[in-house]
């Protein structure tokens, strides 16, 4: 299955660990993870923002679901979230470390049913999570 995972890719080491986390967790499974952390999607060749925004866009278009880590959520990661919702096609699990601060309101109070929010406290608690949904959603 093709997978879009995000979250934050930039600054806070302890947030993007734990993307890391579930991107090799998820290609572990056998999963087609598309994110510019991937070693399989690294460009050697600097994107310009506008490219970078098309090709998040056209990879959100082209997965099945989308996974993000949301503990410290920025704005790329809610335009990314609400992109996939909007299109009414890609289910988003929604994860977010039971520690980290609290999540946004817009995240926490919608009620689209291809949204899926899960708190975590530790990676096998995330990875649980995340092989439970690849599983009802492959």
């Amino acid at each position: 299955m093709i997978v879009y995972c995000t979250g934050i890719k930039k600054g806070d080491q302890a947030h993007q660990k734990l993307l890391t986390n579930i991107i090799e967790f998820t290609e572990g499974l056998g999963h087609t993870v598309l994110t510019e952390l991937s070693s399989k999607f690294n460009s050697t060749i600097p994107l310009t923002e506008n490219q970078t925004y098309k090709r998040n866009l056209k990879w959100i278009d082209g997965s099945k679901l989308v996974i993000a880590e949301i503990s410290n959520a920025d704005v790329e990661i809610g335009i990314e979230i609400g992109y996939a919702l909007f299109q009414r096609k890609v289910a988003v699990l929604a994860l977010h470390i039971s520690h980290a601060r609290k999540i946004s309101s817009m995240l926490s109070g919608c009620d689209s049913p291809l949204l899926t929010i899960q708190k975590y406290d530790d990676v096998n608690e995330m990875q649980s999570i995340i092989k439970t949904y690849l599983h009802k959603s492959g």
